[in-house]
């Protein structure tokens, strides 16, 4: 095991024991604030919310982060391929924020550099001026200067790369980060500010007043009947799920729903460190397809990706299609020493990106909205959704921003979030590399308080510890043995298969914890579907 952060003791971590939190909700009769959905922005716009001074109630059909905010390619960026889209304001945007995000958890996040090799003559000359363009956007928020390679260079910094033909590359830096642990600190985050967050508690249908939306009614896991919160102010933040809600809200008006998302499928596959052994990122600037692909070393492993494919059904387990999976193959293999083969792949999984219908859609992902948008219905629900994880906070903001513009709430303190410490973070802690294997540092001030559980010496697996169940279990709100091995831990995205074999392990501590079904077979019957992918 990685040993413990060299830096002042956090304070005792809250506990999110389930029977406190569902008593504590049932005794909830209004709040100035209800969230539905517990992905990045409506994880983002309760710590917000509550940081200024807001009573706030997030619920969570599912897991927090259990869709698109797990499934990301782990990049805190500011979006090279906008920039070619000439998307300035957003890449600018996004470039600041990736700064912010580095800063307030560098225990989850850090910088990371990147090599674009080039095989043209033309290739290093091209890039390396719209680089040096993105580095510049960056100003003082910049990570580091981009720099072009000789062939000799390219070598050194990215092993791994196909030699033939190499001309010689473009260094640039962007940053990478722990996508479903910055969640699960987010929700955290919040609750020490007096927030109540929970998962596993859909809202089945929407409470109206005078014609205005008023509250909800949900249905928790662990309640044997429905309740009911009423609040100044509903946001809806359920990602690819937000029409599902707005439907709710419509039916009661007697409005028709107009369709405000069209989703875009995402494929990862993963692979040993051997393919890239380096501490340097790969950039692939333009594929046969005209697409951008990155290879990214994460906790271990190399992450390949990713696809843009428009998917007109909404699944909560997407899948690859075989088209996807032999294209992030084949373009690997053009630039990878080794070419990756289908048996190399240890986990492949989707994310589906929420993506801004236009009013006439032409079925092209790459030219639909990557912005975020706030809309405010006609009986008053607030409905977020589109952008990027690198930009949650930036959302977060605009969202209570349109809130109070509709009189939804009334006029709030400044934004505290810009230099907000979230949970385990230390001031000027240094970044932790996250190409490292997992292990206590992604847990930041608060490793020693997983070191004084039981089963600290005990190792379920590389970088994960019979202690580390526990605490997520008492203090991370996770409830089965998928919350544990695919969002407190990553291992589930890292290796599939030996996910499944410590599954029956992780069962019994998650249900000594617990005192519940751990949910043992569905994950392993999960697990097979991250092992096995057409081709």
């Amino acid at each position: 095991m990685n040993s413990s952060p060299s830096h002042a003791q956090a304070p005792a971590p809250l506990e999110t024991q389930r029977a406190k939190l569902l008593e504590r909700l049932a005794s909830t009769r209004k709040v100035d604030l209800l969230i539905v959905g517990g992905g990045a922005t409506g994880l983002g716009v309760a710590l917000d919310a509550a940081l200024r001074g807001l009573s706030v109630v997030l619920l969570e059909a599912r897991d927090f982060a259990k869709g698109t905010s797990s499934r990301a390619t782990k990049l805190v960026h500011g979006g090279v391929r906008y920039l070619a889209q000439g998307n300035v304001a957003l890449v600018r945007e996004a470039l600041h924020e990736r700064r912010k995000l580095l800063n307030n958890a560098p225990h989850l996040a850090a910088p990371l550099p990147f090599v674009m090799p080039s095989y043209k003559c033309w290739e290093t000359p091209f890039y390396g001026v719209g680089l040096t363009a993105y580095d510049a956007l960056a100003g003082s928020s910049g990570l580091g200067k981009t720099q072009w390679l000789s062939k000799r260079q390219t070598l050194q910094t990215l092993p791994g790369v196909k030699p033939q033909n190499l001309k010689g590359g473009v260094k640039y830096w962007d940053g990478q980060f722990d996508d479903a642990r910055l969640a699960v600190a987010l929700a955290r985050s919040a609750a020490g500010q007096g927030a109540l967050l929970l998962n596993y508690c859909p809202v089945i249908g929407l409470l109206h007043r005078d014609g205005r939306v008023a509250g909800v009614r949900y249905h928790a896991q662990g309640m044997d009947t429905p309740g009911e919160i009423e609040a100044s102010c509903v946001v809806n933040a359920t990602g690819v799920w937000v029409d599902e809600v707005r439907r709710m809200d419509d039916r009661v008006a007697g409005r028709t729903t107009e369709t405000m998302v069209a989703p875009s499928q995402g494929v990862h596959l993963v692979v040993d460190r051997e393919f890239l052994p380096g501490d340097h990122a790969l950039l692939v600037p333009r594929t046969q397809d005209g697409r951008v692909l990155f290879a990214v070393p994460w906790l271990g492993k190399v992450i390949l990706g990713t696809t843009d494919t428009l998917r007109p059904e909404i699944e909560e387990e997407p899948r690859p299609l075989a088209a996807e999976t032999r294209f992030i193959l084949g373009e690997a293999a053009n630039y990878l020493a080794r070419a990756p083969r289908p048996e190399d792949v240890r986990s492949a999984w989707v994310g589906l990106r929420p993506l801004v219908r236009p009013p006439r859609d032409s079925g092209d992902t790459k030219k639909i909205n990557r912005e975020h948008t706030v809309v405010v219905s006609s009986s008053g629900m607030v409905t977020v959704t589109g952008g990027k994880w690198t930009t949650y906070r930036a959302m977060a903001e605009d969202v209570l921003a349109k809130c109070v513009d509709a009189g939804l709430l009334q006029r709030l303190p400044p934004c505290e979030t810009a230099d907000f410490l979230l949970i385990g973070a230390a001031p000027r802690q240094p970044s932790t590399s996250l190409g490292d294997a997992p292990g206590l540092h992604s847990y930041g001030t608060e490793a020693e308080w997983v070191n004084r559980l039981p089963g600290a010496n005990h190792e379920m697996a590389p970088g994960l510890s019979e202690a580390m169940l526990r605490f997520a279990v008492r203090h991370e709100y996770a409830r089965s043995v998928e919350d544990v091995l695919a969002r407190r831990s990553r291992l589930l995205f890292l290796d599939a298969a030996l996910a499944a074999q410590i599954a029956p392990a992780v069962a019994k501590v998650v249900q000594e914890e617990t005192g519940e079904d751990p949910k043992l077979e569905a994950f392993l019957a999960l697990a097979r579907e991250y092992s096995e992918f057409p081709v």
